[in-house]
């Protein structure tokens, strides 16, 4: 396995980024995008399993007040999963130099999927693999987050974070909670650009997201130009790949192989 650790500069923030690659003559980059308290560290070994298993290159990367990637200020604008889509991630494919990509976004980070797919339309992104995604804002959605900022004030949920962001931690959580449970929040909608998604899409949710309901796929699928597969995990999460990391794997490698099998 080839591996390379290092930071990307867009627009003067440094960003840390991990390739990982199984061949050098690999046609296919996998593009991890994480939710909205992720970074490359909490995607654990699934990035490394995702190599080994497609053949493909596996890049990932924390963005601006993640990991190890430079901090940005607070409160983050509202349009900030937008700004990543349009401006950051076609930044990020050509430093990398990427010529064929499919975009794997979780939670916030589909939602950026989805908005450089179908807003930017860059003709290297061939696939969207989709797990718990955003496209409009429901109340269950408005509850978790509340929850989770009462854990990250009273618990250890701030120490257990820190370990993967630590210093931005607080640029972490404040910017991704504030901006969802900002009032004016309740208006943001993807749904315009999914008509602009020909790509081939896969929609992983767990049966227990506490996040977000059916209604998110169910959205996507009727939306979306080419036809989009759904797959319902039972006994899972808001986070697919952590909770059933077997049966995620096994159904991105399926998705690949009949959408793109000769970039495999």
């Amino acid at each position: 396995m080839f591996e390379t650790r290092d930071f990307f500069s867009i627009d003067g923030v440094r960003l840390e980024y991990q390739l990982l690659s199984s061949r050098h003559d690999a046609a296919l980059t996998l593009v991890l995008l994480h939710e909205g308290l992720g970074c490359i560290g909490l995607w654990k070994d699934f990035p490394r399993q995702l190599a080994r298993l497609t053949g493909c290159r596996v890049l990932t990367y924390s963005r601006a007040g993640y990991g190890g990637s430079d901090a940005c200020s607070l409160p983050r604008p509202l349009t900030f999963m937008h700004d990543e889509g349009m401006r950051v991630l076609p930044q990020i494919l050509d430093r990398a130099e990427i010529r064929q990509a499919v975009l794997i976004g979780h939670s916030d980070g589909a939602s950026i999927a989805i908005i450089s797919s179908g807003g930017a339309r860059d003709e290297r992104i061939k696939g969207l693999i989709l797990m718990a995604p955003h496209v409009f804002v429901e109340e269950l959605t408005l509850a978790s987050i509340r929850e989770a900022r009462t854990a990250y004030e009273s618990s250890d949920l701030r120490a257990r974070l820190a370990r993967y962001h630590g210093d931005n931690v607080d640029c972490a959580f404040w910017g991704w909670n504030r901006a969802w449970l900002d009032d004016a929040f309740r208006s943001w909608n993807l749904e315009g650009f999914l008509p602009g998604i020909d790509v081939p899409v896969l929609l992983l949710q767990g049966e227990d997201d506490k996040y977000g309901t059916i209604l998110q796929l169910e959205k996507i699928a009727s939306q979306v130009s080419k036809s989009a597969e759904m797959i319902l995990l039972p006994a899972t999460g808001h986070a697919p790949f952590r909770d059933q990391p077997d049966k995620t794997l096994q159904a991105i490698v399926d998705f690949l192989q009949r959408h793109l099998p000769a970039a495999l």
